[in-house]
């Protein structure tokens, strides 16, 4: 992980190198151009057609879904947040841009720290033993850099990548987020304080222990303008689960991991917003309309499997405290 401003701990890896720590398809319509009667013979060019979206694979036999984890060459292991789609039908897996980061821990600000290229290997590691490389095709420290973003908020809290999924991966992929269910398309409204969210974490520290995975949390306020939010998790973030999905109360995608804070807030989460990420994406990168692949399942709450003790809100400071 790395260490940000006030304590920040941001980063996947292993710990001698870093103490590491959400819309449906876009459819694009065919319509035929029609040329004037005196044009010629020629036949009218037609806008392309969008690709037809993916057959999912049942939920309960998937390998790839939302929380497996990734390991970026170069880089380190983090835990995938949701599933998205591009125009032209290509499908990603959404990681933090921090888990390619090659740079020291004290390295948090995407806009000058040092980072694996656009282009580099990610393996996929998927239930069952399953794997697969994909491609970091898209990563918000490298657009950020090239672009020579100097929005001070943008650079601290713009933490997302995507790895393109190659087509025997998108064969036992489901977008569903295990236990949880959904999500139901992305928030846009922020996570007002004292507001309920749900995460998944699949660190290697957790020790292949599926149960410690699903976890409950209480937003302590947003930060950076809207950016970032402060959330307090019944078991935080750990190294490993750098990226993993974050909930709201309606199942919506709000954000992914991006920090474990050691101070003002000790033990506390920063979260990267996913509306504004996305949003950063499809204005500045290169991947075309990119969108968010809502889930198969419907989200609940209170999965079963779960102790209810397990997903009540956790203790943390007083509300308003990240204000």
């Amino acid at each position: 992980m790395r260490v940000g401003s006030g304590g920040a701990v941001r980063g996947p890896g292993s710990w001698a190198r870093r103490a590491a720590v959400a819309a449906a398809v876009a459819g694009v319509a065919a319509a035929a151009v029609l040329l004037p009667s005196t044009a010629s013979a020629r036949p009218a060019p037609t806008a392309p057609a969008a690709a037809p979206a993916p057959t999912w694979a049942p939920r309960e036999g998937a390998a790839v879904h939302p929380g497996v984890g990734t390991t970026t060459q170069g880089g380190g292991a983090c835990t995938s947040n949701f599933v998205f789609r591009g125009g032209d039908g290509s499908v990603y897996l959404g990681q933090a841009a921090h888990c390619a980061g090659t740079g020291q821990s004290s390295e948090t600000d995407g806009c000058t720290s040092a980072t694996m290229p656009a282009g580099t290997a990610v393996t996929v590691r998927g239930d069952r033993g399953f794997t697969a490389t994909g491609t970091m095709v898209y990563s918000s420290w490298v657009t950020m850099q090239r672009r020579g973003e100097t929005d001070p908020n943008t650079c601290a809290y713009n933490d997302f990548a995507l790895v393109k999924l190659p087509p025997e991966a998108v064969a036992v992929t489901n977008p569903t987020v295990p236990w949880f269910g959904g999500p139901t398309g992305v928030a846009t409204g922020g996570l007002p304080e004292g507001a309920q969210t749900f995460s998944y974490g699949n660190s290697p520290v957790r020790g292949g222990v599926s149960a410690v995975s699903p976890k409950a949390g209480v937003s302590a306020g947003d930060v950076g303008d809207g950016w970032g939010h402060i959330v307090y998790t019944v078991s935080p973030g750990v190294p490993g689960d750098s990226g993993s999905a974050f909930l709201d109360a309606s199942g919506r995608a709000i954000g992914l991991l991006s920090t474990l804070n050691l101070a003002p807030l000790p033990v506390s989460n920063g979260v990267s917003d996913l509306s504004r990420v996305l949003a950063y994406a499809n204005a500045h990168g290169d991947l075309g309309d990119l969108s968010l692949v809502d889930g198969t399942a419907p989200f609940t709450s209170t999965p079963p499997g779960v102790a209810v003790e397990d997903l009540a809100p956790p203790a943390g400071p007083p509300v308003g405290a990240a204000s």
